[in-house]
Protein backbone atom coordinates (compact mmCIF):
# COMPACT_ATOMS: atom_id res chain seq x y z
CA UNK A 1 0.00 0.00 0.00
CA UNK A 2 1.29 3.40 -1.15
CA UNK A 3 2.02 6.13 1.51
CA UNK A 4 -1.13 8.21 -0.21
CA UNK A 5 -3.49 5.36 -0.05
CA UNK A 6 -2.44 4.99 3.62
CA UNK A 7 -3.55 8.67 4.28
CA UNK A 8 -6.97 7.80 2.77
CA UNK A 9 -7.56 4.85 4.67
CA UNK A 10 -6.74 6.62 8.46
CA UNK A 11 -8.90 9.45 7.05
CA UNK A 12 -11.62 7.22 6.09
CA UNK A 13 -11.21 5.05 9.74
CA UNK A 14 -11.80 8.83 11.42
CA UNK A 15 -14.56 9.22 13.22
CA UNK A 16 -17.25 12.19 12.04
CA UNK A 17 -16.45 15.34 13.54
CA UNK A 18 -12.53 14.75 13.69
CA UNK A 19 -10.41 17.31 12.78
CA UNK A 20 -7.75 16.87 10.22
CA UNK A 21 -5.02 18.83 9.72
CA UNK A 22 -1.77 18.40 7.19
CA UNK A 23 0.67 18.68 10.09
CA UNK A 24 -1.15 16.24 12.74
CA UNK A 25 -1.41 13.73 9.69
CA UNK A 26 1.79 13.77 8.51
CA UNK A 27 3.22 13.72 11.94
CA UNK A 28 1.27 10.92 12.91
CA UNK A 29 1.91 8.65 10.06
CA UNK A 30 5.60 10.04 9.77
CA UNK A 31 4.83 11.08 6.12
CA UNK A 32 5.63 14.68 4.19
CA UNK A 33 3.16 17.58 4.70
CA UNK A 34 3.02 17.15 0.95
CA UNK A 35 1.58 13.44 0.72
CA UNK A 36 -0.31 14.66 3.55
CA UNK A 37 -2.24 17.38 2.00
CA UNK A 38 -2.74 15.73 -1.53
CA UNK A 39 -4.17 12.86 0.20
CA UNK A 40 -6.20 15.42 2.52
CA UNK A 41 -7.57 17.20 -1.19
CA UNK A 42 -8.59 13.83 -2.44
CA UNK A 43 -10.35 12.54 0.55
CA UNK A 44 -12.41 16.46 0.25
CA UNK A 45 -12.91 15.25 -3.49
CA UNK A 46 -14.29 11.93 -2.21
CA UNK A 47 -16.63 13.70 -0.03
CA UNK A 48 -15.25 12.58 3.30
CA UNK A 49 -13.97 15.49 4.80
CA UNK A 50 -14.75 19.25 4.39
CA UNK A 51 -13.25 22.51 5.17
CA UNK A 52 -15.41 24.90 6.63
CA UNK A 53 -14.32 28.66 7.38
CA UNK A 54 -13.04 29.49 10.74
CA UNK A 55 -13.40 25.91 11.85
CA UNK A 56 -10.92 24.00 9.52
CA UNK A 57 -11.48 20.55 7.69
CA UNK A 58 -13.29 18.11 9.27
CA UNK A 59 -14.37 14.24 8.50
CA UNK A 60 -17.88 14.30 7.71
CA UNK A 61 -20.56 11.58 6.55
CA UNK A 62 -20.12 10.48 2.67
CA UNK A 63 -23.73 12.95 0.92
CA UNK A 64 -25.26 10.40 -0.84
CA UNK A 65 -25.97 10.50 -4.06
CA UNK A 66 -29.47 13.21 -5.36
CA UNK A 67 -29.66 13.93 -1.79
CA UNK A 68 -28.13 16.95 -2.01
CA UNK A 69 -30.72 19.55 -0.93
CA UNK A 70 -29.67 18.90 2.64
CA UNK A 71 -27.13 21.35 3.79
CA UNK A 72 -24.95 20.77 7.24
CA UNK A 73 -24.67 23.15 10.25
CA UNK A 74 -21.06 24.12 8.16
CA UNK A 75 -22.57 25.23 4.87
CA UNK A 76 -24.79 27.09 6.57
CA UNK A 77 -21.99 29.19 8.24
CA UNK A 78 -20.48 29.97 5.33
CA UNK A 79 -24.27 31.02 3.85
CA UNK A 80 -24.58 33.91 6.56
CA UNK A 81 -21.27 34.42 6.44
CA UNK A 82 -21.63 33.50 10.44
CA UNK A 83 -18.99 32.20 13.29
CA UNK A 84 -19.35 29.43 15.41
CA UNK A 85 -20.60 30.52 19.15
CA UNK A 86 -20.32 27.30 20.60
CA UNK A 87 -20.90 23.64 19.80
CA UNK A 88 -18.39 23.65 17.30
CA UNK A 89 -18.84 19.34 17.43
CA UNK A 90 -21.97 19.44 15.86
CA UNK A 91 -21.04 21.57 12.96
CA UNK A 92 -20.94 18.73 10.88
CA UNK A 93 -24.72 17.39 11.56
CA UNK A 94 -27.14 17.46 8.81
CA UNK A 95 -29.99 20.26 8.53
CA UNK A 96 -33.24 18.92 8.56
CA UNK A 97 -35.05 22.18 8.50
CA UNK A 98 -35.47 25.49 10.00
CA UNK A 99 -37.95 27.42 11.72
CA UNK A 100 -38.01 31.25 12.82
CA UNK A 101 -38.73 31.64 16.61
CA UNK A 102 -40.92 34.19 16.22
CA UNK A 103 -43.17 33.54 19.51
CA UNK A 104 -43.41 32.44 22.71
CA UNK A 105 -41.81 29.59 24.25
CA UNK A 106 -44.94 27.61 25.36
CA UNK A 107 -45.76 28.15 21.12
CA UNK A 108 -42.57 26.98 19.97
CA UNK A 109 -42.39 23.74 21.49
CA UNK A 110 -45.11 22.35 18.81
CA UNK A 111 -42.79 23.25 15.87
CA UNK A 112 -39.29 21.91 17.67
CA UNK A 113 -37.98 18.69 16.06
CA UNK A 114 -34.10 17.37 16.82
CA UNK A 115 -32.20 18.16 13.81
CA UNK A 116 -33.87 21.79 12.90
CA UNK A 117 -31.75 25.03 13.00
CA UNK A 118 -33.84 28.00 15.22
CA UNK A 119 -33.33 31.15 13.56
CA UNK A 120 -33.37 33.73 16.88
CA UNK A 121 -32.22 36.98 17.93
CA UNK A 122 -30.95 38.03 21.62
CA UNK A 123 -34.04 35.91 23.58
CA UNK A 124 -32.23 33.28 25.90
CA UNK A 125 -35.37 31.10 26.88
CA UNK A 126 -35.83 30.40 23.36
CA UNK A 127 -32.09 29.66 22.41
CA UNK A 128 -31.72 27.26 25.57
CA UNK A 129 -35.69 25.50 24.35
CA UNK A 130 -33.58 25.16 21.14
CA UNK A 131 -30.80 23.39 22.28
CA UNK A 132 -32.30 21.09 24.68
CA UNK A 133 -34.84 19.61 22.27
CA UNK A 134 -31.03 18.94 19.78
CA UNK A 135 -31.42 22.05 17.61
CA UNK A 136 -28.96 24.17 16.64
CA UNK A 137 -29.10 28.31 16.28
CA UNK A 138 -28.26 31.03 14.33
CA UNK A 139 -28.46 34.23 16.26
CA UNK A 140 -29.68 37.04 13.79
CA UNK A 141 -28.49 41.11 14.18
CA UNK A 142 -25.11 40.77 15.61
CA UNK A 143 -26.10 39.75 19.25
CA UNK A 144 -23.76 37.37 21.11
CA UNK A 145 -24.70 34.28 23.57
CA UNK A 146 -24.32 34.33 26.89
CA UNK A 147 -21.61 31.99 28.64
CA UNK A 148 -24.79 29.51 29.85
CA UNK A 149 -25.93 28.82 26.30
CA UNK A 150 -22.13 28.44 25.25
CA UNK A 151 -22.36 25.70 27.57
CA UNK A 152 -25.23 24.01 26.77
CA UNK A 153 -24.23 23.84 22.93
CA UNK A 154 -20.77 22.34 24.10
CA UNK A 155 -22.27 19.86 25.86
CA UNK A 156 -25.36 18.78 23.66
CA UNK A 157 -22.74 18.97 20.06
CA UNK A 158 -25.65 21.54 18.88
CA UNK A 159 -24.15 24.53 17.00
CA UNK A 160 -24.61 28.40 17.84
CA UNK A 161 -23.85 30.81 14.92
CA UNK A 162 -23.70 34.33 14.94
CA UNK A 163 -23.99 36.68 12.09
CA UNK A 164 -24.90 39.95 11.71
CA UNK A 165 -27.97 39.87 9.14
CA UNK A 166 -31.57 40.36 10.12
CA UNK A 167 -33.83 37.36 10.80
CA UNK A 168 -35.29 37.92 7.50
CA UNK A 169 -32.58 37.84 5.25
CA UNK A 170 -30.74 35.29 6.83
CA UNK A 171 -33.89 33.04 6.31
CA UNK A 172 -34.04 33.68 2.52
CA UNK A 173 -30.26 33.58 2.17
CA UNK A 174 -31.19 30.04 3.48
CA UNK A 175 -34.12 29.13 2.02
CA UNK A 176 -32.21 30.33 -1.59
CA UNK A 177 -29.52 28.02 -0.96
CA UNK A 178 -31.77 25.14 -0.45
CA UNK A 179 -33.86 25.55 -3.57
CA UNK A 180 -30.08 25.85 -5.29
CA UNK A 181 -29.54 22.03 -4.40
CA UNK A 182 -32.85 21.18 -5.21
CA UNK A 183 -32.64 22.46 -8.63
CA UNK A 184 -29.13 19.81 -8.80
CA UNK A 185 -30.63 17.07 -7.27
CA UNK A 186 -32.48 16.91 -10.37
CA UNK A 187 -29.60 16.88 -12.80
CA UNK A 188 -28.78 13.37 -13.65
CA UNK A 189 -25.46 13.48 -13.84
CA UNK A 190 -22.97 10.71 -15.47
CA UNK A 191 -22.83 8.54 -12.09
CA UNK A 192 -26.24 8.21 -12.04
CA UNK A 193 -26.60 6.06 -15.09
CA UNK A 194 -22.79 4.70 -14.72
CA UNK A 195 -21.58 1.26 -14.90
CA UNK A 196 -19.61 0.99 -11.74
CA UNK A 197 -18.71 -3.12 -12.42
CA UNK A 198 -18.06 -2.94 -16.18
CA UNK A 199 -14.92 -5.50 -16.74
CA UNK A 200 -11.57 -3.97 -17.57
CA UNK A 201 -8.01 -5.11 -18.44
CA UNK A 202 -4.66 -4.36 -16.99
CA UNK A 203 -1.49 -3.30 -18.65
CA UNK A 204 0.14 -6.24 -18.20
CA UNK A 205 -2.46 -8.55 -19.23
CA UNK A 206 -2.25 -10.22 -22.29
CA UNK A 207 -3.99 -11.27 -25.85
CA UNK A 208 -5.49 -14.50 -24.05
CA UNK A 209 -6.61 -12.85 -21.15
CA UNK A 210 -8.07 -10.30 -23.64
CA UNK A 211 -9.57 -13.26 -25.64
CA UNK A 212 -11.11 -14.83 -22.99
CA UNK A 213 -12.94 -11.70 -21.15
CA UNK A 214 -14.73 -10.94 -24.41
CA UNK A 215 -15.70 -14.35 -24.61
CA UNK A 216 -16.98 -13.92 -21.07
CA UNK A 217 -18.57 -10.62 -20.86
CA UNK A 218 -19.74 -10.46 -24.45
CA UNK A 219 -18.52 -7.17 -24.35
CA UNK A 220 -15.86 -5.41 -27.25
CA UNK A 221 -14.30 -2.46 -25.63
CA UNK A 222 -12.38 -2.41 -22.39
CA UNK A 223 -10.58 0.40 -20.70
CA UNK A 224 -6.96 -0.51 -19.27
CA UNK A 225 -6.04 0.40 -15.94
CA UNK A 226 -2.61 0.06 -14.09
CA UNK A 227 -2.00 -1.78 -10.89
CA UNK A 228 -3.30 1.46 -8.72
CA UNK A 229 -6.50 2.19 -10.97
CA UNK A 230 -4.94 4.50 -13.16
CA UNK A 231 -6.84 4.89 -16.53
CA UNK A 232 -4.05 4.27 -18.94
CA UNK A 233 -6.22 3.71 -22.00
CA UNK A 234 -9.38 1.88 -24.21
CA UNK A 235 -8.71 -1.27 -26.51
CA UNK A 236 -11.29 -2.35 -28.88
CA UNK A 237 -12.12 -5.14 -31.40
CA UNK A 238 -9.63 -3.02 -33.97
CA UNK A 239 -6.64 -4.21 -32.30
CA UNK A 240 -7.26 -7.48 -31.98
CA UNK A 241 -5.37 -9.37 -35.26
CA UNK A 242 -5.08 -12.66 -35.92
CA UNK A 243 -1.37 -12.69 -35.68
CA UNK A 244 -1.32 -11.38 -32.57
CA UNK A 245 0.58 -13.22 -30.39
CA UNK A 246 -0.73 -14.44 -27.11
CA UNK A 247 1.48 -13.20 -25.04
CA UNK A 248 1.70 -9.65 -26.12
CA UNK A 249 0.82 -7.26 -23.37
CA UNK A 250 -2.26 -5.13 -23.65
CA UNK A 251 -0.54 -2.25 -23.09
CA UNK A 252 1.49 -2.42 -26.47
CA UNK A 253 -1.59 -2.53 -28.30
CA UNK A 254 -4.24 -0.13 -26.67
CA UNK A 255 -5.00 3.13 -27.97
CA UNK A 256 -4.25 6.32 -25.04
CA UNK A 257 -5.63 8.98 -26.79
CA UNK A 258 -9.39 8.34 -25.42
CA UNK A 259 -12.19 10.55 -24.64
CA UNK A 260 -13.17 9.95 -21.17
CA UNK A 261 -15.87 11.26 -18.85
CA UNK A 262 -16.64 12.24 -15.28
CA UNK A 263 -19.13 11.17 -12.64
CA UNK A 264 -19.50 14.69 -12.28
CA UNK A 265 -20.62 15.44 -15.67
CA UNK A 266 -24.12 16.10 -16.68
CA UNK A 267 -25.70 13.61 -18.98
CA UNK A 268 -26.41 16.77 -21.29
CA UNK A 269 -23.30 17.49 -21.98
CA UNK A 270 -22.40 14.08 -22.31
CA UNK A 271 -24.34 13.68 -25.02
CA UNK A 272 -22.18 16.74 -26.41
CA UNK A 273 -19.19 15.21 -25.86
CA UNK A 274 -20.40 11.55 -27.60
CA UNK A 275 -21.84 13.43 -30.47
CA UNK A 276 -18.99 15.51 -31.23
CA UNK A 277 -16.75 12.57 -30.99
CA UNK A 278 -18.84 9.81 -32.62
CA UNK A 279 -18.48 7.23 -30.20
CA UNK A 280 -20.47 4.81 -28.43
CA UNK A 281 -18.42 4.16 -25.70
CA UNK A 282 -16.73 6.56 -22.66
CA UNK A 283 -14.81 5.34 -19.73
CA UNK A 284 -15.31 7.22 -16.59
CA UNK A 285 -12.19 8.37 -14.78
CA UNK A 286 -12.66 10.00 -11.40
CA UNK A 287 -9.12 11.92 -10.32
CA UNK A 288 -7.53 10.02 -13.39
CA UNK A 289 -8.82 6.85 -11.16
CA UNK A 290 -11.25 4.61 -13.91
CA UNK A 291 -14.64 3.98 -11.65
CA UNK A 292 -16.96 3.03 -14.30
CA UNK A 293 -17.98 3.41 -17.69
CA UNK A 294 -21.37 4.45 -19.69
CA UNK A 295 -22.98 3.32 -23.48
CA UNK A 296 -24.30 5.92 -25.67
CA UNK A 297 -27.64 3.99 -25.45
CA UNK A 298 -27.43 4.57 -22.08
CA UNK A 299 -26.98 8.07 -22.21
CA UNK A 300 -29.85 9.09 -24.76
CA UNK A 301 -31.76 6.66 -22.45
CA UNK A 302 -31.49 9.38 -19.82
CA UNK A 303 -32.41 12.22 -21.63
CA UNK A 304 -35.50 10.74 -22.82
CA UNK A 305 -36.38 10.05 -18.80
CA UNK A 306 -35.16 13.80 -17.87
CA UNK A 307 -37.48 15.07 -20.78
CA UNK A 308 -40.53 13.10 -19.67
CA UNK A 309 -40.04 15.03 -16.26
CA UNK A 310 -41.97 18.09 -14.77
CA UNK A 311 -39.60 20.89 -14.85
CA UNK A 312 -38.71 23.91 -12.03
CA UNK A 313 -40.39 26.54 -13.55
CA UNK A 314 -38.47 29.40 -12.11
CA UNK A 315 -35.50 29.71 -15.01
CA UNK A 316 -34.62 32.27 -17.08
CA UNK A 317 -35.43 31.00 -20.29
CA UNK A 318 -39.43 29.93 -18.40
CA UNK A 319 -39.93 33.26 -16.71
CA UNK A 320 -39.10 35.12 -20.15
CA UNK A 321 -41.60 32.09 -21.97
CA UNK A 322 -44.12 32.55 -19.55
CA UNK A 323 -45.44 35.84 -21.35
CA UNK A 324 -45.42 33.90 -25.02
CA UNK A 325 -48.01 31.76 -26.54
CA UNK A 326 -47.78 29.39 -29.48
CA UNK A 327 -49.74 27.73 -32.32
CA UNK A 328 -48.88 25.89 -35.36
CA UNK A 329 -50.33 28.01 -38.51
CA UNK A 330 -50.44 25.51 -40.93
CA UNK A 331 -46.20 24.33 -42.09
CA UNK A 332 -45.20 27.34 -39.69
CA UNK A 333 -45.21 27.86 -35.60
CA UNK A 334 -46.18 30.96 -34.78
CA UNK A 335 -45.03 32.72 -31.24
CA UNK A 336 -46.83 35.86 -30.14
CA UNK A 337 -46.05 37.69 -26.67
CA UNK A 338 -44.64 40.65 -24.83
CA UNK A 339 -40.69 41.62 -24.44
CA UNK A 340 -40.72 41.48 -20.61
CA UNK A 341 -38.55 43.17 -17.89
CA UNK A 342 -36.06 40.61 -17.82
CA UNK A 343 -34.96 41.05 -21.11
CA UNK A 344 -34.49 44.66 -21.09
CA UNK A 345 -30.57 45.77 -21.29
CA UNK A 346 -29.67 49.09 -19.08
CA UNK A 347 -30.64 51.34 -21.77
CA UNK A 348 -34.44 49.71 -21.68
CA UNK A 349 -34.10 48.12 -25.05
CA UNK A 350 -34.64 44.18 -25.20
CA UNK A 351 -30.62 42.53 -24.98
CA UNK A 352 -29.20 41.18 -28.43
CA UNK A 353 -28.40 37.97 -26.05
CA UNK A 354 -32.03 37.51 -24.54
CA UNK A 355 -33.20 37.91 -28.24
CA UNK A 356 -30.69 35.37 -29.09
CA UNK A 357 -32.21 32.95 -26.14
CA UNK A 358 -35.45 33.54 -27.09
CA UNK A 359 -34.85 32.52 -30.64
CA UNK A 360 -32.91 29.21 -29.82
CA UNK A 361 -35.69 28.37 -27.25
CA UNK A 362 -38.69 29.51 -30.12
CA UNK A 363 -36.40 26.57 -32.82
CA UNK A 364 -36.03 23.58 -29.94
CA UNK A 365 -39.90 23.78 -29.17
CA UNK A 366 -40.30 23.79 -32.76
CA UNK A 367 -38.35 20.74 -33.61
CA UNK A 368 -39.36 19.00 -30.33
CA UNK A 369 -42.96 19.17 -31.52
CA UNK A 370 -41.54 17.15 -34.58
CA UNK A 371 -41.01 14.29 -31.55
CA UNK A 372 -36.94 14.40 -32.17
CA UNK A 373 -35.69 12.62 -29.29
CA UNK A 374 -32.79 15.18 -27.94
CA UNK A 375 -31.44 18.18 -29.74
CA UNK A 376 -28.43 20.80 -29.08
CA UNK A 377 -28.56 24.16 -30.61
CA UNK A 378 -25.10 23.42 -32.80
CA UNK A 379 -25.09 26.91 -34.81
CA UNK A 380 -27.33 30.39 -34.53
CA UNK A 381 -26.94 32.93 -37.39
CA UNK A 382 -29.23 36.67 -36.02
CA UNK A 383 -29.41 39.37 -37.92
CA UNK A 384 -30.97 42.66 -36.09
CA UNK A 385 -32.90 45.10 -38.14
CA UNK A 386 -33.73 47.45 -34.83
CA UNK A 387 -34.12 47.86 -31.48
CA UNK A 388 -37.34 46.62 -29.70
CA UNK A 389 -38.55 48.26 -26.17
CA UNK A 390 -40.22 46.70 -23.31
CA UNK A 391 -43.83 45.79 -23.70
CA UNK A 392 -43.29 45.53 -27.04
CA UNK A 393 -45.66 42.96 -28.87
CA UNK A 394 -43.58 40.27 -30.55
CA UNK A 395 -44.78 37.81 -33.53
CA UNK A 396 -42.44 35.01 -34.49
CA UNK A 397 -42.91 32.56 -36.90
CA UNK A 398 -41.00 29.28 -37.21
CA UNK A 399 -39.99 27.76 -40.30
CA UNK A 400 -38.09 24.08 -40.83
CA UNK A 401 -36.05 24.29 -43.60
CA UNK A 402 -33.85 20.76 -43.10
CA UNK A 403 -36.14 18.41 -40.36
CA UNK A 404 -32.74 16.51 -40.46
CA UNK A 405 -33.74 13.11 -41.86
CA UNK A 406 -30.34 12.66 -43.39
CA UNK A 407 -27.61 11.14 -41.37
CA UNK A 408 -24.38 12.28 -41.50
CA UNK A 409 -22.36 8.52 -42.64
CA UNK A 410 -18.91 9.49 -41.12
CA UNK A 411 -20.04 11.07 -37.46
CA UNK A 412 -23.87 8.76 -36.99
CA UNK A 413 -25.45 12.40 -36.78
CA UNK A 414 -28.16 14.42 -38.12
CA UNK A 415 -28.89 18.56 -38.20
CA UNK A 416 -32.65 20.22 -38.05
CA UNK A 417 -32.32 23.86 -39.48
CA UNK A 418 -35.37 26.57 -38.97
CA UNK A 419 -35.40 29.83 -39.79
CA UNK A 420 -37.11 32.26 -37.81
CA UNK A 421 -38.39 35.45 -38.57
CA UNK A 422 -39.50 38.30 -35.73
CA UNK A 423 -42.02 41.00 -36.17
CA UNK A 424 -43.02 44.03 -33.68
CA UNK A 425 -46.50 44.76 -32.91
CA UNK A 426 -47.04 46.91 -35.85
CA UNK A 427 -45.44 44.31 -38.70
CA UNK A 428 -41.93 46.19 -38.69
CA UNK A 429 -39.38 43.43 -38.81
CA UNK A 430 -37.38 43.44 -35.90
CA UNK A 431 -34.69 40.15 -36.26
CA UNK A 432 -34.66 36.84 -39.03
CA UNK A 433 -32.19 34.13 -38.08
CA UNK A 434 -30.79 30.73 -39.13
CA UNK A 435 -31.03 27.89 -36.16
CA UNK A 436 -28.79 24.55 -36.77
CA UNK A 437 -29.32 21.61 -33.75
CA UNK A 438 -27.53 18.81 -33.71
CA UNK A 439 -30.33 15.45 -33.53
CA UNK A 440 -28.71 13.31 -30.91
CA UNK A 441 -30.52 9.67 -32.15
CA UNK A 442 -30.35 6.40 -30.74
Amino acid sequence: MSKHEEVIRYISNLSVGAKISVRTIASLLNISEGTAYRAIKECEERGIVTTIPRIGTIRIEKVEKKNKEVLTFGEIVGIVDGNIAAGKNGIHKKLEHFIIGAMTPEAIEEYITPGSLFIAGNREEVQELALVNDCGIIITGGFKCSDKIKRLADYNEMPVICTLYDTFTVASMINKAIWENTVKKEIILIEDIMDYEYPYLKTDDTVSSWRKLIESTSQVEFPVVNDQMKFMGLITLKELKSNLSEDMQIEKLMRKNVTTLEPTTTVAYAAHVIEGEGVQFCPVVDNKRFVGSVKRGDIIKALKHAARQPKIEENIENIVLKKFKYAWEGEQMHFYGRVTSEMIDPIGTASWSALNMLISTMALICLNEEDSISLFVDNISTYFMKPVQIDTDIDAYVNIIDRGKTFCKVMGRSFCKVEIVMYDGKKDLIAKSFVSAKVTRK
